[in-house]
């Protein structure tokens, strides 16, 4: 996983990719939720389903690179369904799409479990 980022950015860059990832992982939680409760299409359902939890994971930092791709993959197909079927706002889904791709490329940042279990790690060797 280490090899996707060419850094875990902590202090100030390390915030800022808490706070989108905490913003991105809140918005694709929130409008999955709100758009199954509408009772939409089966497919609807399950792909808001699979962005609920790419969400989830992108709260927490967790396989940051893959559950932004599939974020951005799943809610690609929600906005053409949408922009077919003339239902809903398509500026939504794409602002997602735009944020979830932001994060699949940069990384999930220092303060992330991604960081605690493929970040560099210090060995101190004893002296002899």
């Amino acid at each position: 996983m280490q090899r996707l980022f060419s850094g875990f950015a902590g202090s100030w860059p390390g915030t800022g990719l808490l706070l989108l990832r905490l913003l991105t992982g809140s918005a694709l939680i929130h409008f999955g939720i709100a758009s199954v409760r509408e009772a939409p299409p089966l497919t609807i359902v399950v792909l808001q389903s699979i962005g609920v939890g790419a969400g989830l994971l992108l709260l927490v930092g967790l396989w940051t690179p893959a559950a932004g791709g599939l974020a951005a993959i799943v809610k690609v197909w929600i906005a053409f369904s949408r922009y077919f079927s003339h239902s809903g706002d398509l500026w939504i889904p794409i602002i997602q799409v735009v944020l979830s791709t932001v994060l699949a490329m940069v990384g999930p940042g220092a303060w992330s479990i991604d960081a605690r279990l493929f970040g560099r790690k210090r060995i101190d060797m004893p002296e002899l």
